[in-house]
Order: C-alpha cells, then structure tokens, then sequence
C-alpha cells in the first residue's frame, strides 16, 4: 500500500478526531501547572505532586477499565471518554471564573484525564484495528505520529500566545472544545461496529463464565499483561519501550533546571532547543513506511531501537552559549527522528500480534505500565540529582540508555497473521 493511499472514509474521521484531540492537548500542554503557579501561587513541590499523581493515581483507575473496554462497542467508550476530559476541564474553567479554583481540584482533574487518556487510547488502539487491514496500519500508525509531532511543534507556541493575549485559562477552554471536535469525528464513523464476544473454553470453565455473565473476571485485569509478557517479540518490545521512554522523560525536569539555572539559557532559547527537533518527528514518521518496505520490519526496529538509545548520553555535556544549545538541538533532533521511525513501526506490530479480543487489555496495561515507570524514575531520577547534580544523573541515565538495546527482540516475529483473529 503506497504512503498516500486512501485508508478510507471511517479512517479519515478517526484521524481527524485524534487531530483535534492531539492539537488541543499540546496547546494547553501545562495548563494545570500554570494555573497551580500563577494562580494559586504553589510552588515547586505542589507542581511536581499535581504531575506525579496525576500519573500514578490515573494509572490505577484506568487499570480496571482495560477489562471493562476490551467487551464493550468502542466507539461509545471513545465518544464518553472524550465527554468526560471535555467536562473535566470546563469544570477548572468554571471554577476559575467564579473564583473557587483550588489545588485539590487540578488533582482531581489530572487523575481524571489520565484515566481517560489510557482509557481511550485502549479503545481507539481497538477501533483502528477493526478500521484498518493489517497491510494498511503501519500507514495509519504513520499518520497518526506524524500528527503528533505536528501538533507538538504548532501546540505550545499557539498555547502561549493565548494565554498572553487571554489569559491562563484560555488553553483549557481550547483542550475542552478540541474533545468536543474529536467526539464528534468519532460520532462520524459510519461503519458497523460488531458486538465484542467473550471467546469462552467448554466444560466447566465455559459453564461458570455463563453463570457469570459478561461482568469482569480477576483474571482480565492482568490479561494484558500475560499477553505481553508470553508472546516472545512483544515481551522484550514491552520491557524495552517502558525502560526507554522512562529514563528519557525523567531526565527532562534535570535538563531544564541546568539549562534555565547554572548555565543562564533564557527560557525562549529553552523552548527553542525542544521546539526545532520536533521536526525529526515528521521526518521519522514519513520515512517509517518506506524504510520497513525496504528493509523488513525486524531490521527497522532493531536499527531505529538502537539507534534511539545512543544520543542522550550527549546532552551530558551541553554547556552555555550558542554551541551549547546547538548540541542540545543536535541531540534532541536525532533522538526523535529515530524515535519517530520506532514508534509507528512498534505500534503496527503490537496490534498484529494482539488478537482482537486483547487490544483494549494489551494497549491499557502497556499504558499503565509506561505512566507507573515514568513516575517512579522521575522520582528516583529526583532524588539522584539532589545527590550528584543534575549533569551526573543526566549523563547516568543516557549510559544506562546504551544498554536497553539489549532487550530489543533478536528473531522475526512468526506466523503474525495467525495471531489476528479479527477476520
């Protein structure tokens, strides 16, 4: 399938919902940090815990409600969970206008949006699969990252300039009308959507899952997992995308203490080194479908997997002035092309070696696993800095980086067709 080929009409609404839904999100990308520091004057330590919780605590509500998608029309569960985000943050804009915004409140909220956030990423993971033949999603995955990465690049500084121009709790009202955008792209979709089915043994086993209807069982809330964790070439993905995305993400807080503290970069110089890389973003996520046209899957994703790993080791060493900040855009950028490459690639492959009746328990224990392990290493990562400096513990977690490519699968994944069992 070539890279401009029409996936479809029903595709075409499910990008354009996750457009709006993505673009709003970046514009309004740490508005409920903002409106904790310049309007409820918090500090650093409220800022951190309303970020961390709001991971965490998220995390382990959308844990149950893997199972409670996985059997449900996706659809409907996409279209409530874009209803509740978008009353979330109308409600801290309700409350800020009538002067009763509070910090318990943006916990609330953060807990709440993270939830869904998992939730629908679980049932849209499930939805495109049924949209989308398995010759096509690494074209959709492309897209969509693609999007991502263009809305990263446009959100912030579209953001900022409304909070200038209209103040802080203007990006919320934009995050809240783009679920609204986005329920409606998904509300477009015209395509039948069959009814989820329990996939039942015999015996006495089919018979109490009768007596017990289709309510949740213990057993599905770790289904995800045993899914991952059993398949031979999401099992090492798995380990290696949560280890490397967490030792990344924790070094950012460091990054952006050295660089706006002992080494004097200007804030507007500190959004443009994180803001010119975004690019390879585009760039890695054009060039995915044709490199694993060329080259196979496998090789694609042990390349760009590895190749990932090798560049943060070298914001290690960024030091003032203008070369210090072209190292940091040489890095940033070559980091996220490579990232760009794996991501859409790594995101086809784990929905065609998920059979259909997992999706929604696979893609939600992945996302819990990614948010639990991301808040755990930023922390230690925290505490590391308090004790070494933010350079050690910076450099520590890029050499720690050299060595996730050993977790990264080293035969082809088999038979993957025989693992769909949506026809």
């Amino acid at each position: 399938m070539a890279g401009g080929a029409s996936l479809g009409r029903d595709f075409g609404w499910l990008w354009a919902a996750y457009a709006a839904g993505t673009l709003g999100t970046w514009v309004a990308f740490n508005a409920l940090p903002l409106l904790a520091i310049t309007v409820l004057h918090k500090g650093s330590a409220e800022v951190a815990a309303l970020a961390a919780v709001g991971a965490a605590v998220g995390a382990a509500v959308a844990l149950p409600l893997g199972p409670w998608v996985e059997f449900r029309l996706k659809r409907p569960v996409m279209i409530a969970m874009d209803l509740v985000r978008c009353a979330a943050m109308l409600s801290v804009a309700a409350a800020y206008a009538l002067d009763r915004l509070g910090f318990v409140q943006l916990l609330v909220v953060s807990v709440v949006v993270s939830a869904a956030d998992i939730t629908f990423g679980a049932a849209s993971g499930a939805c495109l699969k049924a949209l989308v033949p398995a010759q096509g999603r690494l074209v959709a995955q492309a897209r969509l990252e693609s999007t991502t990465w263009t809305a990263t690049v446009l959100g912030p500084p579209l953001g900022g300039a409304l909070v200038t121009l209209l103040g802080p709790v203007a990006t919320v009202l934009v995050d809240a009308l783009s679920y609204l955008l986005s329920a409606a792209g998904i509300r477009a979709i015209k395509g039948r959507e069959p009814r989820p089915a329990r996939k039942e043994g015999s015996g006495m086993r089919a018979g109490a899952a009768r007596r017990k209807g289709a309510g949740m069982r213990a057993g599905d809330l770790l289904e995800g997992w045993r899914h991952i964790l059993a398949q031979p070439v999401l099992r090492p993905l798995f380990l290696n995308s949560v280890l490397v995305n967490g030792l990344i993400m924790a070094t950012a807080p460091l990054l952006a203490v050295l660089m706006l503290g002992p080494l004097g970069f200007a804030p507007w110089q500190y959004g443009l080194a994180f803001a010119v890389p975004c690019i390879g973003g585009l760039i890695g996520s054009r060039l995915s479908r044709p490199l694993v046209a060329r080259y196979g899957r496998h090789r694609v994703l042990r390349t760009s997997g590895v190749l990932r790993a090798c560049w943060p080791v070298g914001l290690a060493l960024v030091h003032p002035g203008v070369t210090g900040l072209v190292l940091v855009m040489a890095v940033e950028l070559a980091l996220i092309t490579c990232a760009a490459v794996f991501t859409p690639v790594l995101a086809a492959h784990r929905l065609d070696l998920t059979p259909t009746d997992r999706v929604a328990r696979t893609l939600t224990a992945w996302s819990v696993t990614a948010k639990a392990s991301l808040a755990a290493l930023t922390a230690l990562w925290g505490l590391l800095a308090a004790a070494v400096g933010p350079r050690a513990a910076i450099g520590l977690a890029g050499v720690l980086l050299l060595a996730t490519p050993l977790l990264l699968p080293r035969e082809e994944a088999r038979a993957t067709a025989n693992v769909d069992t949506c026809k």
